[in-house]
């Protein structure tokens, strides 16, 4: 029995210690922000994906620079062709060395070989335009890296957001508990002095449970949100976070007159990405084209590792002209063509696709607008009505049925004005979005 009430002081102990340990954390939106930009993985991965395109073109310098690579090599061999021209390079052949017999059946010779290579791109046309496409392709994933931190920046804007709403839910079902209890004070007193039935009484009760039990839940969705937030900006806490700033529905009429551009960042990453495939289209038909290269080489010869007893070099130019390789190049011009086509059309696609969703958009925030004016004018109009209500049912002249009646609705009445206030902010932030 004895080591029973420990173990239950000891989980009792440990349990005050970790909610001890929890605590709210006052952060600012911009603070959000700052953090996401920072850590957030989404955002992460779109700068690589454009370290990668970036990459991706930096390749492209072989295209004009020359390829330099050095070389050492040794052999032994009693091959005759390689025994004479191993002596030949390193510049050691006599006259003894063409006996036919020391021709036929050489002795061992050893060889080794420094050679130093450089290749030099004259004229290739198809490179210069894959050299455009790469550059065109660094550049759309740059703008949609730029439109990755846009939408991530309304997604923390809106996480924020839901985050106030839940504090203010749960203040506002707070004082909704203190008035219920408060009124269940006054119907127990009432009971007492014979004023009201006991069936009076369990409707009140219902009510304070329901309040309580609508207030777990919405602490539930503090501890939800604030771990959502923790997740953009990419950290890991016990503690719950607690926006500094308050949940304000500030109509803003300026928003209507923003247009859709075509300098927003997603939009003109498709161009970019529309203008690689062009490019790449040009590269698959200058193909059809010769190639003009330089190439040369600077060889030392010995018989000793790293010697450099004797030296040659060599220079010359190749040009090259695949005049047929089975209709290989021209299947790949076609494809390469019906790319083009399919992201012009996607392009086009896209920009009807944007107007029609910000044209949308700019309605439901009218919507939202008109929403949020008769939802704050229902708010007033249930808190005066509970008031007067209350009033009566204190001097004993109102039903408790009536009073909880309005009561619950003015409750809901302040939960629906901060779901519309929310509703309001997160689409003036959407139709900003889509205007950026």
């Amino acid at each position: 029995m004895r080591g029973t009430y420990i173990l239950f002081i000891s989980i009792l102990f440990f349990n005050l210690l970790k909610v001890h340990s929890q605590q709210e954390i006052s952060i600012s939106l911009n603070d959000v922000l700052e953090k996401v930009d920072n850590n957030n993985h989404t955002v992460k991965i779109a700068e690589q994906n454009y370290n990668a395109a970036k990459a991706d073109f930096n390749q492209t310098n072989s295209i004009l620079l020359p390829n330099i690579s050095i070389s050492h090599s040794a052999i032994s061999t009693t091959n005759p062709l390689m025994a004479f021209g191993s002596k030949l390079n390193q510049e050691i052949l006599t006259q003894a060395d063409f006996n036919p017999a020391l021709l036929n059946d050489p002795d061992e010779i050893k060889n080794f070989t420094t050679k130093i290579e450089v290749q030099q791109p004259i004229f290739n046309a198809d490179g210069i335009f894959m050299r455009k496409a790469a550059k065109a392709k660094m550049n759309a994933f740059e703008l949609q890296t730029t439109r990755t931190k846009d939408a991530m920046k309304l997604e923390v804007t809106k996480a924020y957001m839901q985050l106030q709403v839940a504090y203010k839910a749960v203040e506002v079902l707070e004082k909704a508990k203190e008035a219920a209890l408060e009124n269940k004070k006054i119907a127990d007193n009432n009971f007492k002095q014979g004023y009201m039935q006991k069936a009076d009484i369990l409707s009140v009760e219902v009510h304070v449970t329901e309040v309580e039990n609508q207030l777990l839940t919405t602490k539930s969705n503090v501890k939800n949100a604030s771990d959502y937030v923790l997740f953009l900006m990419n950290e890991e806490s016990e503690n719950t976070l607690k926006p500094s700033n308050e949940l304000v529905a500030d109509l803003n009429l300026d928003v209507y007159n923003q247009q859709l551009s075509e300098n927003r960042a997603d939009i003109e990453a498709m161009q970019k990405s529309t203008e690689a495939f062009s490019n790449m289209y040009k590269a698959d038909k200058m193909s059809f084209l010769p190639r003009l290269n330089a190439f040369g080489t600077y060889e030392l010869y010995d018989d000793q590792l790293f010697g450099t007893n004797a030296k040659g070099y060599l220079v010359g130019a190749q040009l090259s002209w695949n005049v047929f390789d089975g209709f290989k190049s021209i299947g790949k011009a076609q494809k390469s063509k019906a790319e083009l086509d399919k992201a012009e059309i996607n392009l086009d696609q896209y920009k009807n696709q944007s107007q029609l969703e910000y044209n949308k958009a700019k309605r439901q925030l009218k919507d939202a607008e008109n929403q949020l004016k008769l939802t704050n004018l229902a708010l007033e109009q249930s808190k005066e009505a509970f008031r007067i209500r209350k009033n009566r049912f204190e001097q004993g002249l109102e039903k408790t049925s009536d009073l909880l009646i309005s009561e619950t609705q003015y409750l809901q009445k302040q939960l629906e004005y901060l779901q519309t206030a929310f509703n309001y902010n997160f689409t003036k932030a959407y139709v900003e979005f889509l205007t950026k």
